[in-house]
């Protein structure tokens, strides 16, 4: 009886013990660096001298800053224009994938392959195909007859370029919409059918409802993402031309490296965090109503 009463607690420790690493890890390198940045959030840190604490003067000093308001607007502009594309471009090619087409297998490999390659490597690439006069996409404007842009020297077409090269990784999204498709029920699609149902139809009524989980899945992780996007802009724009492409996590980075505002940029990085929690809640609420779960 002993033995049976401690049993249970032997299997806690076990799985305390096999968990530990990634509890370590979690409290070293994530828990503590937040804790910390909400500390120094509420401080005037140049890193250089000790923090003082200033309360919530920098976040006071958020409203007034024009600087954050258009990084607010780049991301959310951002976030919306890449998050559509990139689903609407990811369900495209997993429904082409799933055509009888011969080769499709190697297609899938090749959309796959990008998601491969480190995105600062990516975007220096592509900083050669938006070159305006030697870049690849304005060579093969210019071949039908188009004067292409300066893609990332226009303010007009800077944000834009940063959007379309976000669709070139839909790898892992494709993956995730070629799994919900096959798992999609035929017979729906046949009694679709049998009810003279067009294949647009079936599209919208049989299709994106039962795919609508991997939906939400790609779409809540897109946004999470698209909130948070530094590489890009970083490497290829600075933040601009005019400021077109200043997001907050460059304006973050600008005033940790550049400005020595350490306190200041605290303050941004918990906004920008609670951007992330509000924008992701109100896509979990919004799916009540959208997304169906078979079975549910």
């Amino acid at each position: 009886m002993t033995v049976r009463a401690r049993q249970p607690w032997g299997n806690l420790g076990t799985g305390l013990l096999w968990i530990a690493p990634w509890a370590i890890g979690f409290v070293v390198f994530l828990l503590v660096p937040v804790l910390l940045a909400l500390r120094t959030s509420f401080s005037d840190y140049g890193l250089i001298e000790q923090p003082l604490f200033v309360g919530t003067e920098n976040y006071e000093e958020l409203f007034g800053d024009s600087l954050f308001w258009i990084a607010l607007r780049n991301t959310a502009v951002y976030a919306v224009a890449a998050v559509s594309l990139n689903l609407a471009v990811s369900l495209g090619i997993a429904m082409l994938l799933e055509l009888p087409l011969r080769g499709r297998e190697f297609v899938r490999t090749l959309v796959f392959a990008p998601t491969l390659v480190p995105i600062v490597a990516a975007a220096v690439g592509w900083l050669w195909l938006y070159q305006p006069e030697t870049g690849l996409l304005n060579r093969m404007l210019a071949a039908i007859g188009i004067n292409g842009p300066d893609w990332l020297g226009d303010a007009n077409w800077a944000l834009a370029s940063l959007v379309i090269m976000g669709a070139w990784v839909v790898g892992s999204q494709v993956v995730i919409f070629t799994a919900a498709l096959r798992d999609v029920p035929t017979e729906l699609h046949e009694a679709a059918a049998l009810d003279g149902a067009s294949s647009a139809r079936r599209f919208w009524s049989v299709t994106l409802p039962s795919i609508s989980p991997a939906i939400l899945f790609n779409g809540v992780t897109s946004v999470i993402w698209a909130l948070q996007v530094f590489a890009t802009p970083l490497v290829m724009t600075r933040g601009g031309p005019e400021q077109s492409t200043q997001v907050i996590s460059l304006y973050i980075y600008q005033n940790i490296f550049q400005y020595g505002r350490m306190g200041y940029a605290s303050a941004l990085a918990w906004l920008q965090v609670l951007v992330v929690i509000a924008a992701t809640y109100g896509a979990l609420k919004l799916s009540n109503r959208f997304v169906h779960y078979r079975g549910a």
